[in-house]
């Protein structure tokens, strides 16, 4: 018997298909993992923050970037870019730019910030790629109920450094 999960894919610990090596599903029991050498540690341990992060300026990696769809069915470009830098290191700020014909020059211009020039707009799936990885200095700002994130403009880094926050500090970015 193949043990799969609801979607129908296999169980990756199925190693037999014949028997499962899955405690779940074979009825055996495994041993409880020891978890008391953490527990002074636990005490003293801080869940880190999900509130975003504070308004202001950031240098940020375009970590993420998909073509979607917004709640009311206009397509949107939905970003996830990381903080490189500063207490905040580490951290993601998120940005949705949902496309719509009176938006339309935004997305341009944070396309052209990120160097993408499109041909056509309609090329702007199979351009997704070249947003990766780019560096840039952004500015977060929150009104209300609303955030905005502007980016501003796009950063060199040393090669290699882009894809380690912590190769990069304040000396090496000139803002």
């Amino acid at each position: 018997m193949t043990t799969t999960f609801a979607n129908g894919s296999p169980h990756p610990d199925d190693f037999d298909p014949a028997e499962p090596a899955n405690a779940f599903s074979s009825g055996r029991s495994a041993a409880p993992a020891d978890l008391s050498a953490f527990d002074a540690d636990y005490d003293e341990a801080e869940a880190p923050s999900q509130a975003n992060v504070p308004d202001g300026k950031y240098q940020v990696r375009v970590q993420r970037v998909e073509l979607g769809r917004s709640q009311a069915g206009d397509p949107m470009l939905k970003w996830d870019l990381l903080v490189l830098s500063g207490t905040h290191a580490g951290r993601h700020i998120f940005k949705n730019s949902v496309i719509t014909h009176r938006s339309l020059p935004f997305v341009k211009g944070d396309l052209q910030t990120l160097g993408v020039e499109l041909p056509k707009f309609s090329d702007l799936p199979h351009h997704l790629d070249a947003l990766l990885d780019q560096t840039l200095e952004v500015t977060q700002r929150t009104k209300g109920d609303y955030t905005n994130v502007y980016f501003n403009r796009r950063i060199t880094v040393p090669a290699g450094a882009a894809n380690d926050a912590a190769a990069i500090d304040a000396d090496s970015i000139p803002f």
